[in-house]
């Protein structure tokens, strides 16, 4: 058995899998944001080692005495800040804050080698220029810096006492030289800081350590390998077999992501194209973007009063695609893909007398939807070709959601079962190959299909004019709100 654990943004889940992949158990607890101020998004680091324990003791007690390895995988470029003695100087920072946007100006005018050695775009998601924040208005805090984790890598450092981390992860914080696989010092520098602040890099099939004997009894497991992991998008990616150059992925999770792996180094960041490196050795992935997917669908049923998802996405089924003129522009958090405008804010348009809870249910489906064309757009513009995308996340349960998407990429969807584990199923396939060696062809190989959804020209027909009006929408808010 090998324990993949993903530490989410609203959760963390983790799951055991069999030698053969097959999902055997799983635990979940949930998290909550804190946004104390505008463009603020922070969670308490001890917050996710509690909500760890608890997935993980949520898992049958047998289930967990037979795990082999653990893996790790995470929500990216949350920003934790430890002291000298290794705890916690400040809620972390999270990848959907927008507060360093001025940092930003400044480090990419200061610091080219961010967009060519880092591989993008110097954008308020990422860990550098939140370090650049607090050396600036926290500066007491800066000082006392001495370690900077990504948000997997401080429970990991819970579980085995070992300071660590990934390719993949470590990518998304603008420090690492991406094509090299290293840390750049210049890159650190520009923010004031130094190799002695990270963590030491590992592949994501590699053990960075082994579980201490306190946490080991308190899960009810032996003292077993970790291995480094990856990021939750490298690591999902890596759960349903997207490995080989030019796998594609659409992950429907709190934020939503079009992710390709590329056997080479391919930065656009003129297009706000991500380029990371993979979880897995000598592989690259392209992602493009967006901060809000499934969290849009989480909204909507708060504001409508709806019971929950399944009910948001029955009443929009019950309207139907273009059922009115209603528009839902997405950007809840700001937007990555293609706009890297962290201020720009969700809203509803052209609402009349007629709109109801169905017609704004379907308006939010084809908003996210539409959000996604502008990606895919951009990777295209990057140079890659994607006939096929694999889904991923929990928004990956609603078909009739996917019928919507498909019809607006103009591209073939197809659910794998067991795609909706998301990252902590690729989480645990790595831990499988620290400890069993093998290939990651061999052990990451694609699920069986579950269902295959092609594009309906005639829902992309009545959606066409629909998608014109949200592109000129962004453009249209934008300007009035300068």
């Amino acid at each position: 058995m090998f324990l993949g654990i993903d530490i989410g943004t609203s959760g963390v889940k983790a799951v055991v899998i069999d030698h053969h992949g097959v999902v055997v158990g799983q635990g979940t607890a949930a998290l909550t944001v804190q946004r104390p101020q505008p463009l603020w998004s922070e969670q308490d680091p001890d917050a996710w080692w509690a909500a760890t324990t608890a997935a993980v003791q949520g898992i049958d007690p047998a289930v967990r005495r037979a795990v082999l390895g653990i893996g790790l995988a995470g929500q990216m470029h949350g920003a934790t800040l430890l002291g000298a003695d290794d705890r916690p100087l400040r809620p972390a920072i999270l990848w959907n804050d927008g507060r360093s946007h001025a940092e930003c100006s400044a480090l990419e005018e200061d610091t080219p080698a961010f967009r060519t050695r880092g591989g993008n775009i110097v954008m308020p998601g990422f860990t550098a220029p939140k370090l650049a924040w607090v050396a600036r208005h926290e500066p007491d805090i800066f000082a006392a810096t001495r370690t900077v984790l990504l948000p997997k890598d401080y429970v990991r450092l819970q579980m085995t006492g070992d300071k660590a981390t990934d390719m993949s992860d470590a990518a998304g914080t603008l420090w690492l030289d991406v094509a090299e696989r290293r840390w750049a010092e210049d890159l650190l520098d520009a923010t004031g800081l130094s190799q002695s602040h990270m963590p030491a890099l590992y592949e994501g099939t590699e053990a960075t350590g082994t579980l201490r004997s306190d946490v080991a009894q308190l899960w009810g497991m032996s003292p077993v390998p970790v291995a480094a992991g990856g990021s939750d998008n490298a690591a999902g990616a890596a759960g349903i077999g997207i490995v080989r150059d030019g796998d594609a992925l659409l992950s429907l999770g709190t934020s939503g992501v079009i992710f390709i792996a590329n056997d080479q180094f391919k930065p656009n960041p003129d297009r706000t194209v991500h380029a990371f490196c993979h979880c897995l050795p000598a592989h690259w992935h392209q992602m493009a973007v967006h901060l809000s997917a499934a969290s849009c669908i989480d909204f909507a049923a708060r504001l409508s009063c709806a019971t929950g998802a399944a009910d948001l996405f029955s009443r929009a089924e019950s309207a139907g695609p273009a059922s009115g003129p209603e528009i839902f522009l997405p950007y809840l958090s700001g937007e990555r893909t293609p706009h890297n405008d962290p201020q720009v804010r969700g809203a509803f348009l052209n609402l009349d007398h007629d709109t109801g809870p169905e017609r704004l249910a379907q308006a939010v489906l084809e908003g996210v939807a539409f959000a996604f064309a502008d990606g895919l757009d951009a990777l295209r513009d990057a140079g890659s070709d994607v006939q096929e995308l694999a889904v991923i996340g929990g928004g990956a349960r609603s078909r009739y959601w996917g019928q919507i998407i498909a019809a607006v990429l103009g591209t073939r969807l197809v659910y794998l079962k067991g795609g909706e584990v998301g990252p902590a199923m690729g989480a645990a396939r790595l831990a499988q190959i620290a400890v069993e060696g093998g290939t990651a062809r061999d052990i990451c190989a694609k699920p069986p299909v579950a269902q295959t959804i092609e594009p309906d020209p005639i829902i992309a027909e009545r959606l066409a004019s629909k998608l014109a009006a949200f592109r000129r929408a962004y453009s249209q808010i934008r300007q009035g709100s300068a």
